[in-house]
């Protein structure tokens, strides 16, 4: 199974962990919070160390995040410089349709593959909501074998079914070999889910708060 899935993955570009968080980073605000985007370094960096709704939780500094930034935008064609007119704060965005047709419902789903990792059709469907409206376990489940039969080639996998469990969990092929004996994620309680939407809540305010101060600051150095 492990090796067709590597095959399944050739096709498309192979992005190590800090390339993978900031491209999934650009895509889940694209979508979350478009008035926010496109992104500052510090809001971008600040999306990568998200506690809630990331699974690994990353400490990435914004020279880490630079270095991803400039793969994408050279080597993978994933990812853009902005420029804003009135404005020298450099933003960034995403380019991932440039490489692999999707349309939002898909987006919404592989983004989530990709900050958390392999999830079931369940998990899926709850989380990716947040980001694009779902409205069933069938679209989901048509979303990913779509994708896993992509025309560029297959963009998820789904994975060998584990003991004891009644469902399949499907990964992304952005990160080339998956490791289907990799330890599952915790799963959520309905306390640890609520909290985890509070967390979310809080760290989109914060990210429009900074995003806020960086417009103030750029308006006031026009008259310095």
């Amino acid at each position: 199974m492990q090796e067709e899935i590597i095959q399944a993955a050739a096709g498309w570009p192979v992005l190590n962990t800090v390339e993978l968080r900031v491209l999934a980073c650009l895509m889940e605000k694209a979508m979350a919070t478009p008035d926010l985007y496109p992104l500052t370094l510090n809001s971008l960096t600040n999306a990568c160390n998200q506690k809630s709704n990331r699974d690994p939780v990353l400490s990435l500094t914004e020279a880490e995040v630079i270095h991803g930034l400039d793969s994408l935008r050279h080597t993978h064609h994933l990812a853009a410089l902005v420029h804003t007119a009135g404005s020298r704060t450099e933003k960034f965005r995403h380019t991932i349709s440039q490489v692999i047709t999707l349309n939002p419902e898909q987006a919404a789903v592989l983004c989530e593959l990709m900050l958390r990792g392999p999830q079931t059709v369940g998990e899926l469907r709850t989380r990716a909501s947040r980001l694009n409206s779902l409205d069933s376990l069938e679209q989901v489940q048509q979303i990913l074998d779509d994708l896993a039969q992509h025309p560029g080639g297959p963009v998820v996998a789904r994975l060998p079914r584990e003991p004891g469990r009644r469902e399949n969990r499907w990964a992304h092929c952005l990160s080339g070999a998956i490791d289907s004996a990799a330890p599952e994620p915790q799963h959520a309680t309905p306390l640890s889910t609520a909290t985890s939407d509070v967390q979310q809540q809080i760290d989109d305010l914060k990210a429009e708060l900074a995003a806020l101060k960086e417009e103030l600051a750029t308006f006031r150095r026009q008259f310095d």
